[in-house]
């Protein structure tokens, strides 16, 4: 069997978000146990032109579930980015992972050859679908879920690369 954008994609992310959703559980209780702000943990940034927390794992949701969809031809969902709790935050990822739990490996027959087409306000990227997971959509969502775990750690949080990798 000849392995899948499916199998490339979608099962590696639903596990990285599972970890994620892991690690923001001992942030917060952590947090809780010494008495840190949660506030400072979820505005923490790595450097000032960098995002915080909050958008980095909003951005690490929309690559996810953009992926998803653009590769089985349809329009990703929509979630508005107003997350400010880590309860929202663990919403968001429950609702991406559900998402990316619904669709199916035969949806992405073909994807590797889908053209896909990312519209910004300064820029248009054209890929087929193959260099779009992995020259674009594996890079920024790694990017951005490793950038969350660092703030985290940069912050004291008790975490290692095994919550990053999960069990």
């Amino acid at each position: 069997m000849k392995f899948s954008m499916y199998e490339a994609s979608i099962p590696p992310m639903i596990r990285t978000l599972k970890n994620l959703s892991n690690i923001l559980a001992k942030a917060v209780a952590q947090a809780k146990d010494e008495k840190i702000d949660l506030a400072t943990l979820l505005e923490a940034r790595l450097a000032p032109d960098m995002y915080p927390l909050t958008r980095q794992i909003q951005i690490a949701s929309d690559g996810a579930k953009g992926c998803a969809a653009r590769l089985t031809g349809q329009e990703p969902p929509k979630f508005p980015d107003t997350e400010t709790t880590f309860p929202q935050l663990q919403e968001r990822i429950a609702k991406t992972i559900a998402y990316l739990e619904s669709v199916k490996p035969e949806q992405f027959a073909g994807s590797e050859n889908r053209a896909i087409t990312l519209k910004s306000p300064s820029r248009t990227l054209e890929f087929n679908g193959c260099e779009y997971l992995t020259g674009f959509v594996l890079p920024n969502f790694y990017f951005h879920v490793t950038t969350a775990y660092g703030l985290l750690r940069s912050k004291g949080i008790a975490i290692g690369k095994m919550d990053f990798l999960g069990g």
